[in-house]
C-alpha cells in the first residue's frame, strides 16, 4: 500500500512539541523526509529521538527573518526542494482588552502573523508547482474567547492569508489550506495556566464547548494536515478545515 507522502520533502515549523511534533511524526510515517524547527534545542533533540528517522531539526525562530533564510538555505543545499510546508509555529497568552500591552501585541503578531507570512514567502522558491502549504489557525478566529483577543486576531489574519495566497499562487497550482483546531491537549494549552487545579478547570471549560465531549489529540490534527498536504486533497484549495469536535459548527 502506497504512502500518502512517499518521497516528499516537508517542513514543519514549531515541530518540537504538540501538534507540530505529532504532524512531523505522521509525515514520516506517510513516507516524507521532514525538517522541523523550534526555538529550544533540548526539545528539538528530544523530538528527533521521538520521530526516529528521516528527520532533521534546525533551531530557528519563525519571527526572525535571518533564521528563516538560514533554514531555507540548508534545505536547498541538502534536498533542493520543499514539497510540503506546514506553517505551524505560533502561540498566545491570555490578556483581556484592558491589560493588553504593546509587548504582548508585538510578541503575538510577530510570531503568528509576521513569522507565518515570511515562512511562506521565503519557502516559495523551493516549492515546486503543485506543492502544498497548510497553515495552522484556530477556532478562535471566528469564536470570541474572552482574554484571547490578540491571539484570535492573528488567527483571523492567517485565514485571510490563505484566501489571498490561493489566488496569487494559482498559476503554480500550489494549494494553500488552513487547519483550525479546537481545544487540543498540548503543552501549549496546558501552559496557559500555572497550577494543576487551574489546568483541570481550563480543560473542563474547554471540554464543555465541544459536542463530542472531549479535548482533541494532536494526532487528530496531524492526520488532517496529512490529508490536506496529500493528493487526497488535490482539488481542495483555500479552505479552512475545522477539527474541533463540532465546537463552532453546531
Amino acid at each position: 500500500m502506497s504512502k500518502k507522502l512517499e518521497g516528499k520533502i516537508a517542513l514543519v515549523t514549531g515541530g518540537s512539541t504538540g501538534i507540530g511534533l505529532a504532524t512531523a511524526k505522521q509525515f514520516v510515517a506517510e513516507g516524507a523526509y521532514v525538517y522541523i524547527t523550534g526555538r529550544r534545542q533540548p526539545e528539538l533533540d528530544a523530538a528527533v529521538k521521538t520521530i526516529g528517522s528521516n528527520v532533521t531539526a534546525i533551531r530557528a525562530d519563525a519571527s526572525i527573518l535571518a533564521d528563516l533564510d538560514r533554514l531555507y538555505a540548508q534545505i536547498k543545499q541538502e534536498k533542493g526542494r520543499l514539497d510540503v510546508l506546514f506553517a505551524n509555529a505560533g502561540g498566545g497568552e491570555f490578556a483581556a482588552i484592558g491589560s493588553i500591552t504593546e509587548e504582548h501585541f508585538d510578541k503575538t503578531f510577530n510570531t503568528n502573523v509576521k513569522g507565518l507570512l515570511f515562512t511562506v514567502q521565503k519557502a516559495l522558491p523551493l516549492i515546486p508547482n503543485g506543492g502544498a502549504i497548510v497553515l495552522n489557525a484556530s477556532i478562535v478566529s471566528i469564536k470570541g474567547m474572552p482574554g484571547f483577543g490578540v491571539y484570535s486576531a492573528t488567527k483571523a489574519a492567517v485565514r485571510s492569508f490563505a484566501r489571498t495566497w490561493t489566488n496569487e499562487l494559482k498559476d503554480r497550482q500550489i494549494r494553500v489550506n488552513v487547519v483550525s483546531p479546537g481545544p487540543i491537549d498540548t503543552p501549549g494549552v496546558a501552559g496557559l495556566v500555572q497550577t494543576e487545579e487551574e489546568r483541570k478547570g481550563l480543560f473542563a471549560q474547554l471540554t464543555s464547548i465541544v459536542p463530542l465531549g472531549r479535548i482533541g489529540r494532536p494526532e487528530e490534527i496531524a492526520k488532517t494536515v496529512v490529508f490536506l498536504a496529500s493528493d487526497d486533497a488535490s482539488f481542495i484549495a483555500g479552505v479552512e478545515l475545522f477539527v474541533d469536535g463540532g465546537a463552532v459548527q453546531v
